[in-house]
């Protein structure tokens, strides 16, 4: 399925431009970075695309494909490179893939998007790199919109999966639910060099993130460079998205219907999962559930606390590997 390259626009000098992001003041070199990231970064891994639904999905994917799988996923707008400096971590114990749904990072896009073509996209990567294929059924690890997907995969598909680990994807009481806005397709912008590209780079929610390398090499990977007759630098994903987005099943509903164990994680310093969250979600599964807090991280976890992060995700995969899951209680309505 081709990229749709009419849905990009020359950068106008005209226009107002937005405030730059903290890379620009690198003016296109990389930020210092310590040597455990730039070890993991540079461990080999392999390439390659499922197929779902007439798009082909990129993955990347490092160790032993005998081992228990290990799918990792995204946000919105982001890609399966958010995870490079931590899937090296994961490789002892299992074959951990990467992926990038479609319409992002170096996937197809598509005509619509839905939620339940995402978690179809989950199974198709899982499928096609082996992890169906041995004993223990995989694991999903989900950043926040990956996470409601996740979500749903659980609910619907738990019964192939030994478990889900949620990200920081908060699903909100009642109360506190906000309605939908259709959200405009904005065409993206063509900058005149990488370095004017990347100085626009910023994360959504916005925060701030003191790990320049790391919003550095993700968005190295967001960007493409474009040719003809106005060359430059542009985004991956693909603006119309949200234009018509079906999400489908209600979060809440879903969470109540997980098939298979799950976890719960957080940034402590988040703003979108604060106590009354990570209490209304630990109701609704109505279980112990684990529900991991990382110091000193806010929406995006892995980036603000790499290492944190990754300790606590072996120390729960390794709980999981020797305890049996506690046997589920229908939860109470609320």
């Amino acid at each position: 399925m081709a990229q749709k390259e009419d849905r990009l626009v020359k950068d106008q000098p005209t226009e107002k431009p937005a405030e730059p992001g903290p890379l620009a003041a690198y003016k296109g070199d990389k930020p210092p970075a310590p040597i455990w990231f730039e070890t993991a970064v540079s461990k080999p891994y392999e390439t390659g695309y499922a197929e779902c639904r007439g798009a082909r999905i990129h993955y990347q994917r490092w160790g032993d494909r005998s081992k228990p799988g290990l799918l990792l996923v995204h946000g919105n707008g982001a890609h399966g490179h958010w995870w490079d400096f931590v899937a090296p971590y994961l490789t002892d114990e299992y074959h951990v893939a990467a992926m990038t749904f479609s319409g992002m990072g170096d996937s197809n896009w598509r005509e619509a998007y839905d939620m339940e073509t995402f978690a179809q996209e989950q199974l198709a990567v899982a499928d096609a790199t082996g992890m169906f294929d041995v004993a223990q059924k995989p694991i999903i690890v989900a950043h926040s919109f990956g996470g409601f997907v996740t979500i749903l995969t659980g609910a619907e598909y738990g019964d192939q999966l030994t478990g889900t680990v949620i990200v920081d994807s908060p699903v909100n009481p009642p109360d506190r639910q906000r309605p939908s806005k259709r959200r405009t397709a904005r065409n993206h912008r063509i900058y005149p060099d990488l370095a004017a590209a990347l100085g626009r780079f910023r994360l959504a929610p916005p925060q701030p993130c003191e790990n320049h390398y790391v919003m550095d090499y993700i968005a190295r990977w967001s960007l493409k460079e474009v040719h003809g007759d106005e060359p430059g630098w542009t985004w991956k994903f693909d603006p119309a998205i949200w234009r018509s987005f079906n999400i489908g099943r209600s979060s809440a509903d879903c969470l109540r219907e997980t098939q298979c164990r799950i976890a719960i994680f957080r940034g402590e310093q988040s703003v979108l999962m604060p106590d009354y969250v990570r209490d209304y979600m630990t109701h609704l599964l109505d279980r112990q559930v684990p529900f991991i807090t990382i110091p000193e991280a806010r929406h995006h976890v892995m980036l603000d606390q790499p290492l944190a992060f990754v300790s606590a995700l072996r120390t729960l995969l390794q709980e999981w590997t020797y305890s049996a899951p506690k046997r589920a209680v229908p939860a109470r309505t609320m």
